[in-house]
């Protein structure tokens, strides 16, 4: 590879959309920083004004009381179920344990069986927190409303299939017969699925709810499950399908989204879990709206969802829901025909053009290099390194033979600065000229390389998403979705961190090879700029990859391993320079026709240089 000024040209495009891309990720990082700031503001604020005038225990037993009294008054005819002892329920099935209530007739906890929690061999628990709640707001008689969830429901006990479904039931009535309000809550576990269907039913629903809208409330609090809880938000989002399309917003970005639309389901991913509502029949309108609590709380985000059904006119309606509480699994989602896996990031907003070429190609590969390597995640990426550096290969070696026309031309194009000076027009008019006779694309080094940018993209990507990488140990790495951390400084880098990523010096180190190694068969460049461009991508990449998950960063190690052994081949055993010497002297024998963007660069080149010598012709 020769670095002439066309390899400057992709070594800088290539800079500008690294930039570019972590230039983007650090706007939302700060967004996350504003957001975080204002909604602790909002937080403290109403902490404040609910803070009770005397902080006594006789004072909180006062206020209890009082919550209690105005509880049992808003349940009206639900007067009865307004009191109550919480009792629990476990179901368990193949894939989670599912701890259901009485309080709210609803789910309680889901802990899932094959995926532990950070630093230690506990099972993940999502929904587990006193923020997390599911109910709808239902009217109690003169002119009262009560939260559903607030209501103590009678569990009607579990009815077990044969083929492994588990029905699980709950039930609450009025207390006045006058009052026909009765309620049934019927959730259905199935075998081997995350997902838990609701079906709820209503007698007597005019009474129930106002011009026949049920109007549900979810709430959803995301612990940290990951080491990096700042990474972690960073790669979380609200998700949702309104109007049949799927939208989505990292939850640094806003803090609510209003529908107006029919609505398929809301959902929030931290990275590698997913908890969602969904109405099979659509809500009608709804707000999601959502806060991002301090670090040192342990919470990812807290998300609330206000989401209307409308009921049918007559009859005794029943409202179908669904509840998905699993991995942010891309192979797992799909199943669903929903549009759940659009949630994984495996190429969003600007950089949605690499979704493709993960979907169709760098998911599938993996999944099957997985398979075939019994579970050794670093094993999986060197093999899909190999093969993504197989199947580039002839970009590669387009790459270097363009280079090596390059070099060819090297001493021809020294003849045309001596010859010229500093007349850049003509050097730059004659360089054309020479390489349309030789038949050489003074682009054709560049154009590779730019090829590569989607498959580096998708990866990055695809790296952050996979969940088949969290707590996969791989060397001195602990955790390939994370950075490894082998060695700690006890203190902070600017843009650098407190640590250093051994992969990625690992990566930086080659990468500073392969410059050394390309420079080494090139020509003494003259120019500062093309001597030193090729050592800046190693130093970028040590300061802006050292916090990057460590599959990317033993991706590039492994990937620049494969490079230096490809460009030492095909310089030493597949290109004959000689041959290409004989070709470009055979190419300037022939006739050669002007392309239209030839002649039109011609014209532009010969205008340019006809105006700069009217501007130094001397004025008498």
């Amino acid at each position: 590879m020769n670095f002439d000024r066309n390899t400057v040209l992709g070594f800088v495009l290539l800079a500008v959309l690294f930039f570019g891309y972590f230039y983007y990720t650090n706007l939302e990082q700060a967004a996350f920083n504003k957001a975080k700031a204002r909604q602790q503001f909002v937080q403290d604020s109403i902490a404040n004004s609910n803070r009770p005038l005397v902080d006594t225990p006789a004072a909180a037993t006062a206020v209890a009381k009082a919550d209690s009294l105005l509880s049992t008054s808003a349940a009206g005819y639900f007067v009865a179920a307004s009191q109550g002892v919480e009792e629990l329920q476990t179901v368990e099935n193949n894939k989670m344990k599912v701890v259901f209530t009485n309080k709210g007739g609803q789910v309680k906890s889901v802990t899932l069986k094959e995926h532990a929690q950070f630093g230690n061999a506990k099972p993940v628990e999502l929904a587990a927190t006193s923020f997390a709640r599911f109910g709808y707001a239902l009217n109690t008689g003169l002119n009262r409303t009560a939260p559903s969830a607030e209501l103590f429901y009678s569990f009607q006990g579990v009815e077990k299939k044969s083929d492994g479904t588990q029905i699980i039931s709950f039930e609450v009535a009025a207390a006045d017969s006058a009052y026909a309000g009765r309620i049934r809550h019927q959730y259905t576990l199935y075998p081997a699925d995350y997902r838990i269907n609701l079906q709820l039913d209503f007698d007597s629903p005019a009474q129930l709810f106002t011009q026949g809208q049920v109007p549900f409330l979810w709430q959803y609090e995301a612990l940290k499950q990951e080491s990096d809880i700042a990474y972690e938000k960073q790669n979380s989002q609200v998700g949702f399908v309104e109007d049949g399309a799927f939208d989505y917003f990292s939850i640094g970005n806003r803090s609510a989204v209003d529908f107006t639309k029919p609505v398929g389901w809301v959902g929030v991913r931290q990275r590698f879990f997913f908890a969602a509502m969904e109405a099979p029949a659509n809500f009608t309108s709804g707000q999601l709206n959502w806060v991002l609590p301090p670090d040192s709380a342990g919470s990812v985000v807290k998300a609330t969802a206000a989401m209307k059904v409308q009921l049918p006119a007559s009859g005794n309606p029943t409202i179908n829901l669904r509840f998905y509480f699993g991995p942010a699994d891309y192979s797992i989602l799909k199943k669903y025909d929903n549009e759940f896996e659009k949630i994984v990031n495996l190429g969003q907003g600007a950089y949605t053009f690499v979704r493709p070429l993960n979907k169709y190609i760098i998911v599938p590969i993996f999944d099957f290099l997985k398979h075939i390597s019994r579970g050794n995640i670093g094993l999986a990426i060197a093999l899909l390194t190999l093969i993504i550096r197989v199947l580039t290969s002839p970009l590669i070696y387009s790459s270097y033979l363009s280079g090596a026309k390059m070099k060819a031309l090297r001493p021809e194009i020294a003849k045309l600065k001596e010859k010229y000076g500093d007349d850049q027009q003509t050097i730059s008019m004659e360089q054309m000229k020479l390489f349309r006779e030789a038949g050489v694309n003074p682009l054709g080094g560049c154009i590779p390389a730019l090829l590569q940018i989607p498959i580096f993209f998708a990866l990055f990507s695809f790296f952050n998403a996979e969940i088949a990488l969290r707590g996969a140990a791989f060397l001195w790495a602990n955790d390939l979705s994370a950075y490894d951390a082998p060695i700690r400084f006890g203190f902070t880098i600017p843009l650098f961190g407190g640590h250093l990523s051994l992969f990625n010096f690992l990566a930086t180190a080659t990468s500073f090879l392969i410059s050394v190694y390309s420079m080494s068969l090139s020509p003494d460049q003259s120019n500062p700029m093309m001597k030193y461009m090729p050592y800046i991508f190693p130093v970028f990449m040590l300061f802006f990859f050292n916090s990057l998950p460590a599959a990317l960063t033993w991706y590039y190690t492994v990937s620049n391993l494969i490079t230096l052994g490809l460009q030492f081949v095909i310089q030493h055993y597949i290109i004959d320079h000689d041959k290409i010497l004989l070709q470009i002297q055979e190419n300037r024998k022939k006739p050669k026709s002007k392309s239209m963007w030839q002649e039109k660069m011609e014209q532009m080149q010969a205008q340019q240089k006809k105006l700069k010598e009217m501007q130094n012709k001397p004025k008498r």
